[in-house]
């Protein structure tokens, strides 16, 4: 039997005429966690019988405490019934719904001392300053199968460092001073009077059975019950023996994660006085969770723990906590049971299995909820670490030899003394006869394996900037930017490297998500490499990328030519027609000018509108997918000549309308009836009036006729470019137009000549 840690004890008198004795738990000087404030108190309450065949305990003040569990004589007794209880909130005053408490399972020790408890799991219900606890036999009419002893355990976690002090309120840092075993009000003797803040009086009229008889806080012993979640199983039998003396860390073959220590979250040495037992080695790692509430705020988390460190140890009258480590649902990771985190410390943890293995605890229920990713990092870090001083995979299995004759979670019977194959990282449940660490938690572990062992999973390149794809290719002026995704989280990722042509461009770390680099002029393949902290590497598909620098170019300036449509004088319907090239991939042409538009590479014209008589600069820019571009900013001018300003011959009559351009024109059915128009320009075109009567008219540009047109239209419309001549420069050109005479329709109108200059 190990050596006893004996607690402080001191009593406190209910308003009921009971007394509850409490123990103190007196904080240890030089934790380097900070001063302690007030030092963990756990409160034993007798439960007591009642007419209707349950034990419990009525509505009852108490002082405060923020986690509880019942427990009763006998460790190997199973509590063939439900516990409940419901607390009262300091903070709100109100009472919670009724709780069922989970009962931990009996303990198989055969070392376990005559002292050692069983009990149910701890649950976390945060400040808290009233109780009521009911148990009911499993068949709900008697408690005659209930075992004795039955007593709910109240746990104030204290206030163990200055932070934690400023969190809470002023009246909480006044209970105990620093060093004291307990306040003045604390050391009561039986027949004293407290007084009412330092009393545990019932809120409610208590019957007699409220009254509550003082328990001896008894030692604690390195014996722990087997559960399966926060009352850890104990120690084990099993053919290796733990060393006798403390070893050496082993260095690992990845990084340490940042741990809490015990000093850090507040533990009380003087609750575990024996020394640490080790192992050989850590060959697996079993995941547990604490069970309790997942509504804890993680700045609760070091409370939490004290508050299941001392249940443990004042409660359950274990050494020490079980678990070799605890992870918070935000990540962090706190050391367990002391020994050294770098060290094979012999935990409490897996029943049958602790003689080669750690447990690492999560703080929660992760029944119906999974944890958080941050959890499930700090566990893979954590197990990789530990198994990596050691030179395991964490994605490996492992043979483990039974230390006991049990059943598994999954009905698989294992026999002491031989080896049974393993996951490197397992569950409690694939161990022991419990659901822990929860139906969600448990489907997680693959992912924990993954990310444990590597490579880096789920890396991909999410886009490429400074660079612009086509088809494949992606085309860049030199510097890019590459961006990724992972699904392992970056704090188990060594670094990211940027390849270029296969050789590393730019190195980030491994919680980056982009590295930049300039590529030389050229093609060039472009990939990303993740080197997971365990030194496997994954690299994502090559991309090609071409480094161009040279501008595109206009093979054919931008240029604007009169076409057919209706004019006016805001609006000349012309086409705007280039041609631009690239030496690599030419991406689009924008029109900038005077209005806005843009063009694919292959297109080369437009149609367009003109204002007559403004001269409009028409900007082109031609880029190409790297990024470069070529302006190009002609001007041109849309003129037009009414019909008055043509020399005429033959017979001509002037009409008058609002559809006329300048509300004029000519009409003549006299055959050989003739207007020119001379004019400097690239472009003409001859506007119309057209009717089912309208004739003919031949066309001729300096003295060549080059079209007869025909104005007959089925509907009648006014100011019609009919006739379009585009030249490929400017120049001094006649445009004359001559009457057919067309039988039965000879008339013709004319509404001018529109050119470009």
């Amino acid at each position: 039997m190990k050596r006893r840690a004996w607690l402080t004890l001191g009593a406190v008198v209910l308003g009921g005429g009971g007394v509850v004795t409490y123990a103190v738990a007196s904080p240890s000087s030089g934790h380097g966690g900070g001063q302690a404030r007030r030092p963990v108190k756990v409160y034993d309450l007798t439960l007591k019988d009642t007419a209707n065949g349950k034990r419990e305990l009525p509505r009852t003040e108490t002082r405060q405490f923020s986690l509880l569990g019942v427990s009763w004589t006998g460790a190997t007794k199973r509590l063939h019934g439900t516990a409940q209880v419901r607390t009262r909130s300091v903070e709100t005053g109100e009472w919670s719904a009724w709780h069922d408490l989970e009962a931990a399972d009996p303990l198989e020790d055969p070392e376990a001392g005559a002292d050692a408890r069983g009990a149910s799991e701890p649950l976390w219900v945060g400040p808290s300053d009233g109780v009521q606890v009911q148990v009911v036999h499993q068949d709900g009419s008697t408690s005659s199968g209930l075992p004795k002893g039955l007593q709910v355990n109240l746990v104030d976690p204290g206030v163990a460092t200055a932070a934690e002090t400023k969190e809470q309120p002023a009246a909480y840092v006044a209970d105990a001073t620093p060093g004291d075993s307990a306040s003045p009000a604390d050391s009561a003797s039986p027949g004293d009077s407290a007084s009412p803040a330092d009393s545990a009086s019932p809120a409610d009229s208590a019957s007699p059975s409220a009254s509550v008889t003082p328990t001896e806080s008894v030692p604690a012993t390195d014996s722990a019950s087997p559960s399966d979640s926060a009352s850890a199983t104990p120690t084990d039998s099993a053919s290796a023996s733990p060393s006798a003396s403390t070893p050496t860390a082993p260095p690992s073959t990845v990084p340490e994660p940042p741990i809490v220590s015990r000093a850090g979250w507040g533990a009380d040495e003087s609750l575990s006085p024996d020394p640490s037992d080790y192992n050989a080695d850590v060959k697996a790692v079993f995941v547990h969770h604490t069970d309790g509430t997942n509504d804890y705020t993680c700045s609760e988390s070091p409370a939490i723990i004290r508050g299941i460190y001392a249940y443990h140890t004042q409660t359950e009258h274990w050494n020490d906590i079980g678990y070799n480590f605890l992870v918070d649902k935000c990540g962090t990771i706190f050391e367990g049971r002391k020994g050294g985190v770098g060290l094979p410390v012999l935990g409490a943890h897996t029943y049958g299995w602790n003689r080669e293995a750690a447990g690492i605890a999560v703080l929660g229920d992760y029944t119906t909820a999974g944890a958080t990713d941050a959890a499930l990092a700090s566990i893979a870090r954590l197990a990789a670490w530990k198994l990596g001083q050691y030179g395991a995979d964490p994605a490996t299995t492992v043979k483990l030899t039974a230390g006991a004759t049990q059943t598994n979670f999954f009905g698989t019977t294992f026999t002491a003394g031989t080896s049974y194959t393993f996951n490197r990282i397992s569950g409690h449940r694939d161990g022991y006869n419990t659901q822990c660490p929860g139906n969600s938690l448990y489907p997680q572990l693959p992912t924990i394996r993954a990310w444990a062992s590597g490579p880096v999973q789920g890396l991909k390149l999410t886009s490429l900037s400074g660079a612009s794809l086509s088809g494949s290719t992606y085309y860049t002026k030199g510097a890019i930017t590459a961006k990724w995704s992972t699904t392992t989280p970056g704090s188990l990722i060594s670094k990211f490297e940027l390849l270029v042509d296969g050789k590393v461009a730019a190195t980030a770390s491994g919680t980056a998500a982009s590295a930049g680099a300039t590529l030389a002029a050229g093609s060039h393949s472009v990939a990303v490499r993740a080197v997971h902290q365990s030194g496997k590497t994954t690299t994502t598909s090559a991309l090609t990328v071409v480094t161009d620098t040279t501008v595109p170019a206009f093979t054919t300036a931008p240029k604007l030519s009169l076409r057919t449509g209706t004019v006016s004088t805001t609006a000349v319907p012309v086409t705007l027609g280039w041609k631009a090239t690239d030496n690599a991939a030419l991406k689009s042409v924008s029109l900038l000018s005077p209005t806005t538009a843009t063009f694919g590479p292959t297109t080369t014209s437009s149609s367009r509108t003109a204002k007559s008589g403004t001269a409009s600069t028409w900007s082109m820019k031609a880029s190409d997918h790297a990024g470069n571009t070529r302006t190009s900013s002609p001007s041109f001018t849309p003129v037009i000549l009414q019909e008055t300003s043509a020399t005429k011959s033959g017979s001509w009559t002037s009409r008058s309308s609002t559809n006329y351009l300048g509300g004029k024109s000519y009409s003549s059915g006299s055959k050989g009836a003739s207007l020119s128009w001379t004019f400097t320009g690239r472009s003409a075109s001859w506007v119309v009036s057209r009717a089912s009567t309208s004739g003919q008219a031949y066309v001729y540009v300096d003295g060549t006729k080059v079209a007869t047109v025909e104005l007959k239209s089925s509907t009648t419309s006014y100011r019609q470019a009919i006739w379009t001549k585009t030249w490929s420069s400017g120049a001094k050109h006649t445009v004359k137009i001559v009457v057919v005479g067309t039988s039965g329709r000879p008339t013709i109108t004319t509404d001018g000549l529109v050119y470009i200059k």
